[in-house]
């Protein structure tokens, strides 16, 4: 942030600015465009290290809390919702104030003060460090996942005998299982064959050869990982789908009546806040009004489960798009009507405020979605691979991002003979059909999260500390726990 802020600020590392009748502008130096790409660079490195672990790491402070040692903790729940609140509202302030900065103060300072409330953040979160629950490292879990595929490749011509004869050490994943070790499920036995006991997989000292030898502990963690991806791809799916929506609606924005006041126009890109706003509004009544009267009738601590509250925002995130298609159709109608179709820079005589429906609504179903699977992956994560978990929840939207930049050229590409859907003047295009196409994705894709739900196998994890704790981590979508699902029993 701070390189980004001096490209902006020292004329040394930016072109200077166009003269206002010139036809060319003069290029970035190389030098010039490798500072703003090394800017952007280190944001990416550290925005991969600070996303996952912040969620999970203050998670953890709320759950190992509640476990003991500090007194009573809010529920998990609230945390994730206190989260994307405060993400929200900070994405409310950026394109608001700093987007206002940017415009009439300038660069320089427009960048300079994120960057001034980053250097805040560090500073606020390393004075915090003594009030942490700071849990000791207890080694790479990717390294464990490939110990466990490479025993069970190894023993693959074995038999699996009874669970209860399989590998255990209560002691040698005590650092990774300080709430419970994962009990024995049915699912993927070909793993189970890394917890087989032979000739050769245990050291003189007692120890296990990790690279021969699993507990079931550590299967289990494998096994989780693999049942959860199918439902991160149900994620990936979502945005590739919807990914380029908001480019598109900013530019429907551009062709309509922005005019606030006589002397104030909206900014087209400021039609996200109605994103914005609709799930702060959302997760605060959520929050404080919904789960409460949804526990009433579910008995739920938390109201719904994880996987239901997904279900619901994937719905309505449909009903966005069938919105947004509604109102294009009927934007474009009005250019024919007002014989304004070949006049793409023309203001349309139809106000802007058209679109608030669609990003309100993509509001509310982000409230849901987002926090829904968030949760869903933290609680059925493996202990010791929350931030992993988490950082599977970031990657289906890179991935999905991709993919969404895939899916406009292939519609480009197959449009082109018929009429093309995604032109540069709107006004010839037919947006509206690229928004039900979404929608028709959006109906596969919830079909395929629901198949995913049905035969989902929740994690059974052995009772440390009374039922409560059951409750957090158990539980299919006809309310059976999953334990009693595979069959096992608490221990």
């Amino acid at each position: 942030m701070v390189c980004l802020t001096l490209s902006a600020a020292l004329p040394s590392l930016h072109p200077p600015p166009c003269a206002k009748h010139a036809a060319d502008c003069q290029r970035a130096s190389s030098y010039q465009i490798a500072v703003l790409y090394l800017s952007l660079l280190c944001t990416s490195i550290g925005t991969g290290g600070t996303r996952p672990c912040t969620m999970a790491f203050g998670a953890d402070q709320l759950e190992l809390t509640a476990h003991g040692r500090r007194g009573a903790a809010r529920p998990k729940w609230s945390f994730f919702n206190l989260y994307f609140f405060a993400v929200e509202l900070a994405k409310l302030t950026a394109v608001t104030a700093v987007v206002y900065i940017q415009e009439n103060v300038g660069w320089g300072w427009g960048l300079g003060v994120p960057t001034i409330a980053m250097l805040a953040a560090v500073i606020a979160f390393v004075s915090g460090y003594s009030l942490y629950v700071r849990m000791p490292p207890g080694g790479s879990p990717m390294v464990r996942l490939a110990q466990v595929a490479a025993a069970a490749f190894k023993k693959r011509k074995a038999t699996v005998p009874d669970p209860s004869l399989l590998y255990q050490d209560k002691e040698l994943d005590a650092g990774i299982s300080t709430t419970g070790r994962l009990l024995h499920t049915d699912q993927l036995k070909f793993f189970d064959k890394a917890a087989i006991v032979t000739d050769g997989d245990v050291l003189p000292s007692g120890q296990p050869r990790p690279w021969r030898l699993s507990t079931v502990h550590r299967v289990e963690e494998l096994k989780s990982i693999i049942r959860i991806l199918p439902i991160c791809a149900a994620g990936i799916i979502l945005v590739t789908s919807s990914s380029h929506n908001h480019s598109f609606a900013i530019q429907q924005a551009r062709t309509m009546d922005r005019d606030i006041t006589p002397h104030f126009k909206i900014p087209p890109a400021s039609m996200l806040i109605f994103t914005n706003l609709a799930m702060l509004l959302t997760l605060a009544f959520y929050d404080r009004v919904l789960i409460g009267v949804l526990r009433r009738f579910t008995g739920r601590p938390n109201g719904i489960t994880h996987l239901q509250r997904t279900g619901v925002g994937l719905t309505i995130a449909m009903l966005s798009n069938a919105v947004a298609a509604v109102v294009e159709r009927r934007r474009r109608s009005v250019a024919a009507a007002s014989g304004l179709l070949d006049a793409p820079k023309a203001t349309l005589p139809m106000s802007v405020f058209w679109l608030v429906p669609q990003f309100a609504i993509h509001g509310i179903a982000n409230a849901f979605m987002d926090v829904g699977r968030m949760e869903f992956l933290y609680d059925q994560a493996p202990e010791s691979m929350r931030s992993m978990a988490a950082a599977l929840y970031w990657l289906t939207f890179s991935i999905g991002s991709y993919l969404g930049t895939l899916l406009v050229t292939i519609v480009h590409a197959k449009t082109q003979r018929s009429g093309q859907w995604l032109p540069d003047n709107l006004n010839r295009g037919k947006l509206d059909n690229y928004y039900w196409l979404v929608v028709a994705l959006e109906v596969v894709n919830l079909v395929y999260f629901f198949i995913c739900v049905k035969y989902y196998t929740f994690k059974p994890l052995e009772m440390v500390g009374g039922e409560e704790e059951v409750e957090l981590y158990h539980g299919n979508g006809n309310g059976t726990d999953g334990a009693k699902k595979q069959g096992g029993s608490f221990k």
